[in-house]
């Protein structure tokens, strides 16, 4: 993990090396890409791997999710047996612990509540003559949600995703999980029930998104695919798109902890390392205004790394992307902050709602002490499905709206749409089109 000082480096080289690189641009490390190469027989881009599953799928239907299913989960499935299935539902909660699954429900409720407050409504106004304008909004139909099932199971996320769904009004929400062993997590199955998905489908990667959108013998088209994935699932979403809609284009997890000597330096350690255990390719930068707590973090992070599970995966990210800055003031690490656009963004200050005006570009900010990122990803309230790869800076959290459209309403009567018409004809024949005029002139009084 590399300590590195404004006054040093310049702030247009340290602003450089928050500038994340797109999503399609990360390369497969090497093993993977071997393993992709004894797979389909020669050595392919994650773009090129995904453009063949996705053709395959939206041509074959269930034989494609069955052929790569096969070949990439090692799990042999007939199309019968992708759906889970009640016994399956009740052999999760057997296998549950009861304690897990009381704060799985917990969270939910808390998770819905917040959810709940986000709906929009609704309107109509009334205006000149009697006319009337609106805004209809409306539930979609059907979606998609993706979760993860790698290098962990996230039952977090089937509750993040799922739950905005149901408070939108979605009459049918379908779910995607890769198996392993031919089996999904039972959290996961425990989660997806509290949370009111509707079916589960035990197919992942590429496959599962074609899947969704295109629809097969077996699984339904949907309208909408939300969710994380690996790189292949994220290109397979930018491949769909169109075809139906998408959340974002999400990347690796993020962090980014904005402190000043005020902030505790194993809080700010452990901190980093909640989203470096992720993955390889999750990024951990601490920005302050104080040397001593950058070299006390990096002592306290290498102290924590040592004891935990997954430390060489949290060790090879914070030595990929793992980043402490020194700047010269606060307000210049906020600055900082928001070319990173982070993922997740904490505030460990003294007075961290001071700065809170200042933050332009966060998927989530957490602020001060006692409002750790893993607070957001469990428990809050808050969605933790969020931008990633500074997309922040046009990109939303996942919300109720998400699940939802909008469509105009209005209603003239004749006497408004007479004290009007003249305009309106004006500005069709102005773009020479005569056919929108006469419409409205067949009408005049």
């Amino acid at each position: 993990m590399k300590i590195v000082n404004v006054k040093d480096m310049g702030i247009a080289a340290v602003e450089n090396l928050l500038k994340k690189p797109a999503f399609d641009q990360v390369e497969l490390n090497p093993r993977i890409r071997e393993a992709n190469k004894q797979l389909f027989g020669e050595d392919l881009t994650a773009a090129q791997i995904v453009d063949r599953i996705v053709g395959e799928v939206r041509l074959d239907g269930d034989a494609a999710v069955i052929k790569y299913t096969k070949l990439i989960d090692r799990t042999e499935f007939t199309p019968e047996e992708f759906l889970v299935t009640e016994a399956e539902y009740e052999a999760a909660y057997e296998e549950a612990d009861p304690e897990v699954v009381a704060s799985l429900k917990k969270a939910a409720e808390n998770v819905r509540q917040y959810h709940q407050e986000q709906k929009p409504n609704s309107w109509m106004t009334y205006r000149d003559h009697g006319s009337i304008l609106g805004q209809s909004v409306i539930p979609l139909d059907r979606v998609g949600i993706y979760v993860p099932g790698g290098t962990a199971a996230y039952p977090s996320s089937v509750i993040m995703n799922a739950m905005p769904a149901v408070v939108a009004g979605v009459r049918e929400i379908i779910m995607m999980v890769p198996p392993k062993n031919g089996k999904i997590n039972p959290y996961v199955l425990v989660a997806a029930k509290e949370a009111g998905v509707s079916k589960i489908f035990k197919i992942g990667g590429a496959q599962a998104i074609a899947a969704m959108a295109f629809g097969t013998e077996t699984i339904p088209r949907v309208d909408k695919i939300t969710g994380p994935g690996n790189i292949f699932v994220t290109l397979a979403k930018k491949a769909v798109y169109g075809h139906c809609d998408i959340d974002m284009l999400a990347g690796p997890s993020e962090i980014l902890i904005v402190a000043d000597k005020t902030a505790d330096p194993a809080y700010t350690a452990a901190d980093m390392l909640s989203q470096a255990e992720h993955d390889m390719l999750a990024s951990s930068i601490v920005i302050t205004d104080s040397a001593e707590l950058a070299g006390k973090v990096a002592e306290e992070a290498e102290k924590q790394l040592k004891k935990l599970p997954r430390e060489e995966i949290t060790r090879a990210s914070l030595d990929r992307n793992g980043l402490i800055i020194v700047t010269e003031d606060i307000m210049q690490a906020v600055e900082l902050a928001n070319v990173s656009a982070p993922e997740h963004m904490e505030i460990l200050t003294e007075q961290p709602f001071q700065l809170l005006p200042y933050v332009r570009h966060a998927g989530a900010v957490f602020l001060g002490a006692y409002s750790p990122e893993p607070l957001g990803d469990y428990f809050a309230g808050p969605n933790h499905v969020l931008p990633t790869g500074g997309t922040a800076r046009y990109y939303s959290v996942l919300n109720v709206e998400t699940f939802m459209k909008r469509t105009s309403i209005i209603s003239y009567t004749q006497a408004q749409l007479d004290a009007v018409s003249d305009d309106v004809i004006r500005l069709a024949e102005a773009e020479g089109l005569q056919a929108h005029a006469n419409a409205v002139r067949l009408r005049k009084l």
